[in-house]
Protein backbone atom coordinates (compact mmCIF):
# COMPACT_ATOMS: atom_id res chain seq x y z
CA UNK A 1 0.00 0.00 0.00
CA UNK A 2 0.93 3.54 -0.99
CA UNK A 3 -0.02 6.61 0.65
CA UNK A 4 0.30 10.08 -1.19
CA UNK A 5 0.51 12.85 1.76
CA UNK A 6 0.21 16.05 0.26
CA UNK A 7 1.48 18.79 2.78
CA UNK A 8 4.45 18.55 5.13
CA UNK A 9 3.59 20.69 8.41
CA UNK A 10 2.18 19.31 11.07
CA UNK A 11 -0.06 17.28 10.13
CA UNK A 12 0.61 15.75 7.08
CA UNK A 13 4.39 15.08 8.76
CA UNK A 14 2.24 13.36 11.95
CA UNK A 15 0.20 11.27 9.01
CA UNK A 16 3.44 10.09 7.55
CA UNK A 17 4.94 9.10 10.59
CA UNK A 18 2.23 7.29 11.77
CA UNK A 19 1.83 5.03 8.49
CA UNK A 20 5.08 4.43 8.73
CA UNK A 21 5.01 3.02 11.56
CA UNK A 22 2.74 0.27 10.57
CA UNK A 23 4.59 -0.23 7.14
CA UNK A 24 2.65 1.68 4.97
CA UNK A 25 4.78 3.33 1.97
CA UNK A 26 4.53 7.01 1.84
CA UNK A 27 5.30 10.08 -0.29
CA UNK A 28 5.29 13.66 1.32
CA UNK A 29 4.57 16.64 -1.20
CA UNK A 30 5.26 20.25 0.03
CA UNK A 31 3.71 22.97 -2.11
CA UNK A 32 7.14 25.25 -0.90
CA UNK A 33 10.12 25.11 -1.46
CA UNK A 34 11.05 26.15 2.07
CA UNK A 35 8.56 25.09 5.34
CA UNK A 36 8.14 28.46 7.41
CA UNK A 37 5.99 27.78 10.08
CA UNK A 38 3.28 30.09 10.63
CA UNK A 39 3.31 31.59 14.29
CA UNK A 40 6.01 31.31 16.86
CA UNK A 41 4.82 29.02 18.93
CA UNK A 42 1.99 26.84 19.56
CA UNK A 43 0.17 24.93 22.55
CA UNK A 44 0.42 20.76 22.58
CA UNK A 45 -2.42 20.27 25.15
CA UNK A 46 -2.03 16.11 26.42
CA UNK A 47 -4.41 14.83 24.27
CA UNK A 48 -2.00 15.72 21.59
CA UNK A 49 1.45 15.15 23.57
CA UNK A 50 -0.03 11.40 23.87
CA UNK A 51 -0.28 11.15 20.03
CA UNK A 52 3.34 12.41 19.61
CA UNK A 53 4.53 9.52 22.29
CA UNK A 54 2.47 7.01 20.42
CA UNK A 55 4.15 8.32 17.19
CA UNK A 56 7.86 7.31 19.19
CA UNK A 57 8.57 11.40 20.15
CA UNK A 58 8.22 10.58 23.92
CA UNK A 59 11.59 12.10 24.75
CA UNK A 60 11.95 14.50 21.78
CA UNK A 61 8.74 16.50 22.99
CA UNK A 62 9.79 17.04 26.29
CA UNK A 63 12.93 18.78 25.87
CA UNK A 64 11.44 21.00 23.42
CA UNK A 65 8.36 21.42 25.87
CA UNK A 66 8.01 24.72 28.59
CA UNK A 67 7.00 23.87 32.08
CA UNK A 68 3.45 25.22 32.65
CA UNK A 69 2.92 24.45 35.89
CA UNK A 70 0.31 27.47 37.18
CA UNK A 71 -2.03 29.70 34.76
CA UNK A 72 -2.85 32.71 36.12
CA UNK A 73 -5.23 35.78 34.27
CA UNK A 74 -4.73 39.25 35.33
CA UNK A 75 -6.46 42.59 35.10
CA UNK A 76 -5.48 44.51 32.19
CA UNK A 77 -4.73 47.62 33.76
CA UNK A 78 -3.59 47.08 37.56
CA UNK A 79 -2.00 43.83 37.05
CA UNK A 80 -3.80 42.51 39.79
CA UNK A 81 -3.90 38.98 39.67
CA UNK A 82 -7.45 37.74 38.65
CA UNK A 83 -7.28 34.36 39.54
CA UNK A 84 -4.03 31.77 39.93
CA UNK A 85 -4.12 28.35 40.03
CA UNK A 86 -1.88 24.95 39.42
CA UNK A 87 -2.14 22.50 36.47
CA UNK A 88 -1.15 19.79 38.33
CA UNK A 89 -4.78 18.55 38.77
CA UNK A 90 -5.43 19.09 35.08
CA UNK A 91 -1.97 16.58 34.49
CA UNK A 92 -3.14 14.07 37.21
CA UNK A 93 -6.77 13.59 35.92
CA UNK A 94 -5.43 13.30 32.00
CA UNK A 95 -2.19 11.39 32.51
CA UNK A 96 0.00 14.28 30.71
CA UNK A 97 1.88 17.29 30.35
CA UNK A 98 0.78 19.84 28.41
CA UNK A 99 3.98 21.42 26.58
CA UNK A 100 4.07 25.11 24.79
CA UNK A 101 6.79 24.74 21.89
CA UNK A 102 8.21 26.99 18.98
CA UNK A 103 6.83 26.09 15.85
CA UNK A 104 9.80 26.24 14.23
CA UNK A 105 11.56 23.10 16.45
CA UNK A 106 8.02 21.10 16.25
CA UNK A 107 8.45 20.98 12.44
CA UNK A 108 12.27 20.21 12.48
CA UNK A 109 11.47 17.20 15.19
CA UNK A 110 8.66 16.06 12.85
CA UNK A 111 10.98 15.80 10.17
CA UNK A 112 13.50 14.66 11.84
CA UNK A 113 11.54 11.88 13.19
CA UNK A 114 10.00 10.96 8.85
CA UNK A 115 13.04 11.98 7.16
CA UNK A 116 13.83 14.93 6.01
CA UNK A 117 15.07 13.85 2.68
CA UNK A 118 12.13 11.86 1.75
CA UNK A 119 9.77 14.95 1.52
CA UNK A 120 9.85 15.92 -1.86
CA UNK A 121 9.26 20.42 -1.62
CA UNK A 122 7.89 22.83 -4.44
CA UNK A 123 5.20 20.64 -5.41
CA UNK A 124 1.49 22.50 -5.19
CA UNK A 125 -1.02 20.34 -6.42
CA UNK A 126 -3.40 21.75 -8.93
CA UNK A 127 -5.37 18.40 -9.93
CA UNK A 128 -6.52 15.44 -7.89
CA UNK A 129 -8.46 12.21 -10.02
CA UNK A 130 -9.08 8.65 -8.84
CA UNK A 131 -10.00 5.31 -10.76
CA UNK A 132 -10.86 2.51 -8.90
CA UNK A 133 -7.77 0.84 -7.00
CA UNK A 134 -5.71 4.40 -7.32
CA UNK A 135 -5.16 7.98 -6.55
CA UNK A 136 -3.35 10.83 -8.87
CA UNK A 137 -2.18 13.89 -8.08
CA UNK A 138 -0.70 16.22 -10.53
CA UNK A 139 1.47 19.19 -9.57
CA UNK A 140 2.05 22.84 -11.30
CA UNK A 141 5.75 21.81 -11.98
CA UNK A 142 4.12 18.79 -14.60
CA UNK A 143 5.06 16.04 -12.39
CA UNK A 144 2.50 13.71 -11.14
CA UNK A 145 2.26 11.31 -8.18
CA UNK A 146 -0.08 7.99 -7.88
CA UNK A 147 -0.74 5.45 -4.86
CA UNK A 148 -3.62 3.64 -3.40
CA UNK A 149 -4.75 6.78 -1.78
CA UNK A 150 -4.18 10.41 -0.99
CA UNK A 151 -4.07 12.10 2.14
CA UNK A 152 -4.69 15.83 1.54
CA UNK A 153 -3.08 17.75 4.59
CA UNK A 154 -2.54 20.92 2.59
CA UNK A 155 -3.91 23.20 5.20
CA UNK A 156 -6.82 26.09 5.80
CA UNK A 157 -5.72 27.03 1.74
CA UNK A 158 -6.11 23.59 0.86
CA UNK A 159 -6.57 22.88 -2.73
CA UNK A 160 -7.54 19.68 -2.42
CA UNK A 161 -10.83 20.42 -0.02
CA UNK A 162 -13.47 21.27 -2.73
CA UNK A 163 -12.47 18.21 -4.92
CA UNK A 164 -13.51 16.20 -1.54
CA UNK A 165 -16.37 18.64 -0.90
CA UNK A 166 -17.71 19.42 -4.76
CA UNK A 167 -17.45 23.20 -3.60
CA UNK A 168 -15.75 25.95 -2.08
CA UNK A 169 -15.59 27.28 1.19
CA UNK A 170 -14.80 30.50 2.26
CA UNK A 171 -12.88 31.49 5.28
CA UNK A 172 -14.44 33.06 8.20
CA UNK A 173 -13.16 36.05 9.94
CA UNK A 174 -13.01 35.85 13.50
CA UNK A 175 -12.97 39.14 14.11
CA UNK A 176 -9.67 40.04 15.97
CA UNK A 177 -6.01 40.36 15.27
CA UNK A 178 -3.01 38.29 16.79
CA UNK A 179 0.54 39.42 17.01
CA UNK A 180 2.59 36.20 18.18
CA UNK A 181 6.42 35.96 18.36
CA UNK A 182 9.18 34.72 21.62
CA UNK A 183 11.12 37.01 23.74
CA UNK A 184 13.77 35.94 26.78
CA UNK A 185 11.88 35.22 29.65
CA UNK A 186 11.77 37.65 32.01
CA UNK A 187 10.24 37.27 35.57
CA UNK A 188 9.27 41.09 36.21
CA UNK A 189 6.79 40.22 32.70
CA UNK A 190 5.35 36.54 34.15
CA UNK A 191 6.32 33.48 36.13
CA UNK A 192 8.37 31.54 33.90
CA UNK A 193 6.60 28.21 34.99
CA UNK A 194 3.41 30.40 34.29
CA UNK A 195 0.88 30.54 31.62
CA UNK A 196 0.21 34.35 32.09
CA UNK A 197 -3.08 36.55 30.70
CA UNK A 198 -3.68 39.82 30.93
CA UNK A 199 -7.61 40.17 30.09
CA UNK A 200 -9.57 43.35 29.51
CA UNK A 201 -11.56 45.83 26.61
CA UNK A 202 -11.60 42.95 24.54
CA UNK A 203 -8.20 42.06 24.12
CA UNK A 204 -5.52 39.80 25.70
CA UNK A 205 -2.05 39.26 26.52
CA UNK A 206 -0.40 36.11 26.90
CA UNK A 207 3.00 34.38 27.89
CA UNK A 208 3.73 30.45 27.34
CA UNK A 209 7.45 29.32 28.74
CA UNK A 210 8.86 27.01 25.88
CA UNK A 211 11.55 25.69 25.89
CA UNK A 212 15.35 27.88 26.07
CA UNK A 213 14.87 30.50 28.07
CA UNK A 214 12.18 31.90 26.28
CA UNK A 215 8.40 32.83 26.69
CA UNK A 216 5.96 32.80 23.66
CA UNK A 217 3.91 35.69 23.98
CA UNK A 218 0.53 36.68 21.48
CA UNK A 219 -1.36 39.94 21.73
CA UNK A 220 -4.95 39.69 20.77
CA UNK A 221 -6.98 42.68 19.40
CA UNK A 222 -10.45 43.08 18.29
CA UNK A 223 -10.11 44.83 14.47
CA UNK A 224 -11.55 45.25 11.38
CA UNK A 225 -10.12 43.17 8.33
CA UNK A 226 -7.33 44.26 6.00
CA UNK A 227 -5.69 46.92 8.36
CA UNK A 228 -2.32 48.26 6.25
CA UNK A 229 -0.60 47.08 9.55
CA UNK A 230 2.81 45.66 9.08
CA UNK A 231 6.00 44.83 10.88
CA UNK A 232 7.23 48.43 10.46
CA UNK A 233 4.56 49.44 12.54
CA UNK A 234 4.14 46.56 15.27
CA UNK A 235 5.45 48.25 18.11
CA UNK A 236 3.35 51.50 17.80
CA UNK A 237 0.34 49.16 16.67
CA UNK A 238 0.78 47.42 19.86
CA UNK A 239 1.62 50.75 22.04
CA UNK A 240 -1.46 52.52 21.21
CA UNK A 241 -4.41 49.47 21.30
CA UNK A 242 -2.27 48.47 25.03
CA UNK A 243 -1.82 52.42 26.11
CA UNK A 244 -3.29 52.19 30.03
CA UNK A 245 -2.18 48.59 30.00
CA UNK A 246 -0.10 47.30 33.61
CA UNK A 247 3.76 48.16 33.58
CA UNK A 248 4.67 44.26 32.31
CA UNK A 249 2.45 44.63 29.23
CA UNK A 250 4.50 47.58 28.59
CA UNK A 251 7.34 46.35 29.42
CA UNK A 252 6.82 42.98 26.75
CA UNK A 253 6.26 45.35 24.15
CA UNK A 254 9.49 47.36 24.80
CA UNK A 255 11.30 43.97 24.53
CA UNK A 256 9.80 42.15 21.66
CA UNK A 257 11.65 42.66 18.04
CA UNK A 258 9.11 43.08 15.20
CA UNK A 259 11.24 41.60 12.97
CA UNK A 260 10.51 38.04 14.34
CA UNK A 261 6.94 39.29 15.50
CA UNK A 262 4.14 37.53 13.03
CA UNK A 263 0.89 39.71 13.12
CA UNK A 264 -2.35 37.56 11.87
CA UNK A 265 -6.05 37.74 11.13
CA UNK A 266 -7.49 34.93 12.60
CA UNK A 267 -9.79 32.82 10.51
CA UNK A 268 -11.73 29.48 10.77
CA UNK A 269 -14.00 27.91 8.30
CA UNK A 270 -17.33 26.66 9.06
CA UNK A 271 -17.64 23.06 10.37
CA UNK A 272 -18.40 19.85 7.92
CA UNK A 273 -19.13 16.31 8.09
CA UNK A 274 -17.49 14.67 4.67
CA UNK A 275 -13.74 14.51 5.05
CA UNK A 276 -13.25 11.75 2.73
CA UNK A 277 -14.21 11.42 -0.78
CA UNK A 278 -13.09 7.62 -2.16
CA UNK A 279 -9.56 7.10 -1.24
CA UNK A 280 -8.80 10.72 -1.35
CA UNK A 281 -8.96 11.69 3.10
CA UNK A 282 -8.82 15.71 4.26
CA UNK A 283 -6.52 16.13 7.50
CA UNK A 284 -5.45 18.88 9.58
CA UNK A 285 -6.53 22.43 9.12
CA UNK A 286 -7.97 21.22 5.56
CA UNK A 287 -10.63 19.43 7.15
CA UNK A 288 -11.62 21.75 10.11
CA UNK A 289 -9.70 24.94 9.78
CA UNK A 290 -10.26 26.51 13.84
CA UNK A 291 -9.29 29.53 15.31
CA UNK A 292 -6.74 29.15 17.90
CA UNK A 293 -8.63 30.12 21.18
CA UNK A 294 -8.95 26.44 22.68
CA UNK A 295 -5.30 25.23 21.73
CA UNK A 296 -6.34 22.52 19.83
CA UNK A 297 -5.54 23.01 15.72
CA UNK A 298 -2.35 21.44 16.07
CA UNK A 299 -3.86 18.27 18.57
CA UNK A 300 -6.19 17.83 16.45
CA UNK A 301 -4.36 17.38 13.35
CA UNK A 302 -2.19 14.92 15.78
CA UNK A 303 -5.45 13.34 16.44
CA UNK A 304 -6.83 13.05 12.89
CA UNK A 305 -3.37 11.30 11.71
CA UNK A 306 -3.23 8.44 14.84
CA UNK A 307 -6.54 7.65 13.98
CA UNK A 308 -6.10 7.58 10.48
CA UNK A 309 -3.15 5.09 10.27
CA UNK A 310 -5.01 2.64 12.85
CA UNK A 311 -8.01 2.71 10.79
CA UNK A 312 -5.41 1.43 8.09
CA UNK A 313 -3.83 -1.03 9.96
CA UNK A 314 -6.85 -2.39 11.70
CA UNK A 315 -9.55 -3.06 9.28
CA UNK A 316 -9.24 -5.28 6.35
CA UNK A 317 -12.24 -4.39 4.33
CA UNK A 318 -10.42 -1.99 1.74
CA UNK A 319 -9.37 1.56 1.71
CA UNK A 320 -12.29 3.14 0.85
CA UNK A 321 -14.09 1.21 4.02
CA UNK A 322 -10.91 2.11 6.18
CA UNK A 323 -10.99 5.86 5.18
CA UNK A 324 -15.07 6.03 5.75
CA UNK A 325 -14.13 4.52 9.46
CA UNK A 326 -11.76 7.89 10.06
CA UNK A 327 -14.16 10.01 8.80
CA UNK A 328 -17.23 8.23 11.19
CA UNK A 329 -14.24 8.64 14.27
CA UNK A 330 -13.31 12.22 13.50
CA UNK A 331 -16.25 14.05 11.91
CA UNK A 332 -18.16 15.13 15.07
CA UNK A 333 -15.15 15.60 17.07
CA UNK A 334 -13.38 18.10 14.97
CA UNK A 335 -16.59 19.55 14.67
CA UNK A 336 -17.04 20.25 18.29
CA UNK A 337 -13.66 21.41 18.22
CA UNK A 338 -14.38 24.31 15.97
CA UNK A 339 -17.17 25.25 17.53
CA UNK A 340 -15.87 24.92 20.97
CA UNK A 341 -12.66 27.58 20.07
CA UNK A 342 -15.27 29.86 17.82
CA UNK A 343 -17.45 30.21 21.02
CA UNK A 344 -14.43 31.07 23.45
CA UNK A 345 -13.43 33.13 20.91
CA UNK A 346 -16.42 35.65 20.57
CA UNK A 347 -16.66 34.83 24.99
CA UNK A 348 -12.50 36.34 25.34
CA UNK A 349 -12.88 39.19 22.50
CA UNK A 350 -15.88 41.26 23.17
CA UNK A 351 -18.66 39.97 20.37
CA UNK A 352 -21.15 41.00 22.76
CA UNK A 353 -19.21 43.35 25.68
CA UNK A 354 -21.67 42.04 28.33
CA UNK A 355 -20.81 38.42 27.88
CA UNK A 356 -16.93 39.60 28.09
CA UNK A 357 -17.37 41.41 30.70
CA UNK A 358 -19.14 39.13 32.95
CA UNK A 359 -15.95 36.67 31.96
CA UNK A 360 -14.04 39.34 33.69
CA UNK A 361 -16.36 39.03 36.93
CA UNK A 362 -16.25 35.55 36.56
CA UNK A 363 -12.50 35.15 36.70
CA UNK A 364 -12.08 36.84 39.99
CA UNK A 365 -14.05 33.89 41.47
CA UNK A 366 -12.35 31.43 40.01
CA UNK A 367 -10.67 28.74 41.61
CA UNK A 368 -9.68 27.06 38.51
CA UNK A 369 -11.73 23.84 39.46
CA UNK A 370 -14.23 24.92 36.43
CA UNK A 371 -11.32 26.28 33.99
CA UNK A 372 -9.30 23.01 34.11
CA UNK A 373 -12.76 20.85 33.71
CA UNK A 374 -13.37 22.17 30.82
CA UNK A 375 -9.82 21.32 29.41
CA UNK A 376 -10.33 18.21 30.71
CA UNK A 377 -13.35 17.42 28.69
CA UNK A 378 -11.88 18.65 25.33
CA UNK A 379 -8.32 16.51 26.27
CA UNK A 380 -10.15 13.12 26.92
CA UNK A 381 -12.54 13.12 24.30
CA UNK A 382 -8.71 12.64 21.81
CA UNK A 383 -8.32 8.85 20.90
CA UNK A 384 -5.97 7.53 23.00
CA UNK A 385 -7.42 7.85 26.47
Amino acid sequence: MKAIVIGGGIGGACAAIALKRFGIETAVYEAVKEIKPVGAAISIWPNGVKCLNYLGMKEAIRELGGQMRYMAYKDYRQGQTMTRFSMQPLIDSVGEQPYPVARAELQNMLLDTYGRDSVQFGKRVTRIAQSVDSVTAWFDDGTSATGDLLIAADGTHSTVREYVLGHATERRYAGYVNWNGLVSIDESIAPADQWTTFVGEGKRVSLMPVSGNRFYFFFDVPLAKGLAEDRSTVRDDLQRYFAGWADPVQKLIAQIDPQTTNRVEIHDIDPFMQLVKGRVALLGDSGHSTTPDIGQGGCAAMEDAVVLANMLQNHSLGIEDALLRYQQKRAYRVKDLVLKARKRCDVTHGKEMAVTEQWYQDLRQESGERILAGMCETILGGPLE
